[in-house]
């Protein structure tokens, strides 16, 4: 019942009738009784019949039945709604991580890596109407997953980043952008994003980073761009651990090249940020996701389901019914 809506509720006022009626009821119901004046009742014999005490049962009728009529025309329909959505403006976007030695550092909990990898599988999941792509860097750069709106293989990909043997050590941030853009050049989206996110300076790869964010220009790809690091000193991996397993850990100086990262951003109409925790890295995620709205038009679609008909038989059924009681069983008392 708690989908149930009413089209007319103001006619539930025609309540307001139904106390009124049982009081006139109280009222006139002895002046239905036929009387008869004698002297004496002697000679007639007393009988107790049930008539009599079941003939209030067709005013229950009545009452029963101009509820269920008042009911009926207050229309009580269920309510589907269907809603699709035309996506109208899609975006494209393109995660480009730096994947080097120095993600592990330990500034963000439990390491940078990780803490990216748990925000950007947020983000992901708040996209659901654009296609998102992920590409790698190190001192080299690769496409772990091209542009695609199954955000399965995305978030997969995502869970799948780690630091290993597959790339050289290094941060190529050009060679990183410029695998991005490529992804991101033939798209045919009304806006297309990449979020560039390094935790060093580019010392790797043969394209400077500012030729790759004018290539970006050239397709009109916005890029945000995010250093990841606390300011000063954090725990960075500087060795192997002698058992082959896990690093070696020193408090090094975190050297973010901040100017390149900024002047990247506004090139390309971007914006930079610094994530120096993990709740200050959620947040800029959070404000990217806001930045690049897509606009999607809803299409609701609503059937009504009438649930009157039922009231109104039952109104019908029940004053036939007072109808046929008053002028067969009850009709010597009329």
């Amino acid at each position: 019942m708690s989908n149930i809506t009413f089209a007319n509720p103001e006619f539930f006022w025609l309540f307001l009738l139904i106390p009124l009626a049982i009081v006139w009821y109280f009222f006139k119901k002895n002046e239905e009784k036929p009387t008869l004046k004698i002297s004496s009742l002697k000679g007639f014999k007393a009988t107790s019949s049930l008539l009599p005490k079941l003939k209030p049962i067709l005013f229950v009728f009545r009452i029963v039945a101009l509820s269920a009529l008042i009911l009926a025309m207050a229309r009580p329909r269920t309510v589907d709604v269907t809603n699709k959505n035309n996506i109208t403006k899609g975006i494209d976007i393109v995660i480009a991580s730096d994947v080097s030695g120095s993600m592990l550092a330990k500034d963000l909990k439990p390491n940078r890596m990780e803490a990216l990898k748990d925000v950007a599988a947020n983000f992901v999941e708040a996209r659901v109407n654009d296609r998102i792509g992920i590409v790698v860097y190190a001192a080299e750069a690769y496409t772990k997953t091209p542009v695609t709106s199954d955000k399965a293989v995305v978030l997969e990909a995502i869970n799948s980043i780690q630091y290993d043997n597959v790339l050289q050590d290094g941060t190529a941030i050009g060679m990183g952008l410029a695998t991005a853009v490529n992804r991101l050049k033939d798209s045919k989206a009304k806006s297309k994003v990449i979020i560039l996110m390094t935790d060093g300076v580019n010392n790797a790869g043969f394209l400077e980073p500012i030729s790759a964010a004018e290539i970006a220009v050239e397709y009109g790809i916005k890029v945000y761009t995010i250093g990841i690091g606390t300011n000063g000193n954090a725990m960075f991996p500087y060795a192997y651990a002698p058992n082959g397993k896990g690093f070696l850990f020193k408090m090094m100086p975190v050297q973010i090249d901040e100017l390149l990262m900024k002047d990247i951003a506004k090139k390309t109409g971007g914006k930079y940020f610094r994530a120096q925790n993990n709740s200050n890295l959620e947040s800029i995620y959070k404000e990217i996701n806001k930045l690049e709205t897509t606009e999607v038009e809803e299409l609701k679609f609503v059937n009504y389901d009438e649930k009157f008909r039922p009231l109104v038989l039952l109104a019908g059924l029940l004053l036939l019914i007072e109808i046929i009681l008053r002028n067969t069983i009850f009709k010597s008392f009329i």
